[in-house]
């Protein structure tokens, strides 16, 4: 069956927007193995209260904005 002729162009989201998306799923990866590694690695130490909170929260911030960036960069350099 031919395509109609008509004008049923749909456009997709933008380079930024492409980038913005691909930063917030690096940055969900990254809170996620963030709270993995970093958790096992202060409990390993021997961190309790709120040293483990805080060490693990800087962990995966710091996880999720590394993995974030490169996720961006990567999606920046396909569009």
């Amino acid at each position: 069956m031919p395509l109609p002729a008509g004008g049923y162009q749909t456009t997709g989201p933008s380079c930024w927007e492409r980038m913005r998306i691909g930063f917030m799923i690096g940055f969900c990866v990254g809170l996620a193995s963030g709270a993995l590694f970093g958790g096992f690695g202060a409990l390993r130490i021997g961190l309790r209260g709120r040293d483990l909170v805080n060490n693990v929260g800087k962990t995966m911030i710091q996880g999720g904005g590394t993995f974030g960036t490169f996720m961006a960069i990567g999606t920046g350099i396909r569009c």
